[in-house]
């Protein structure tokens, strides 16, 4: 079973992360930052992922320390669920559209984290919500899930449909890489031998 539990406590965040990478693609939040929220249901969604997440965070402050504390408690599960990576595909990408904006999500489940995000959204905030949070969250679950994700908005004239293609592309991309290789099904991934 790929499923993980993670806690994580600071004195800006207390997050609970439960993750099934072998879901039916539920997601149950309760964060304090609903479009984040609105958010984490797409790679839910389309990731096939089922997944619970309770945060409480200095919100009186800004959103910055919550987003960026989800995404990395997000990850650990993440890295724990998927533990040796045997037999799956590795690498996963998806093109996403919503209307006018279209996003390119690629995925390397490399052991290795890195992100190129590049994206130039039309407006900083979509409701109250600080689009640059975007970035924290990936860079926050890439450095400790292991990835190596790159993300690009094609094109969009909408910010909030520019995110949502990207979150949506995000999960379906992840979901191909987690994917069993069946022709490699006893293998890890790598010339190395580990990931």
């Amino acid at each position: 079973m790929r499923q993980a539990q993670i806690t994580r406590n600071t004195l800006e965040t207390q997050i609970t992360v439960s993750l099934n990478l072998d879901g039916k693609g539920k997601a149950a939040q309760n964060t304090g930052v609903p479009f984040l929220e609105h958010m984490l249901d797409q790679i839910a969604r389309h990731g096939m992922l089922d997944f619970e997440i309770k945060a409480k965070g200095d919100l009186h402050i800004d959103a910055h320390h919550t987003v960026e504390d989800i995404g990395i408690t997000l990850g650990q599960a993440f890295a724990k669920a998927a533990g040796d990576k045997k037999g799956i595909r590795r690498y996963g990408h998806a093109y996403v559209p919503l209307d006018e904006a279209l996003s390119r999500v690629v995925i390397d489940l490399s052991g290795r984290p890195g992100l190129a995000m590049n994206v130039e959204f039309t407006r900083a905030r979509i409701g109250d919500f600080d689009v640059d949070l975007i970035h924290e969250f990936f860079q926050g679950f890439v450095n400790h899930a292991l990835i190596t994700l790159h993300i690009d908005n094609l094109t969009g004239n909408n910010a909030h449909h520019q995110a949502e293609t990207i979150f949506k592309a995000f999960g379906r991309a992840l979901r191909m890489a987690l994917e069993t290789d069946p022709i490699a099904a006893d293998m890890i991934p790598s010339t190395k031998g580990t990931l």
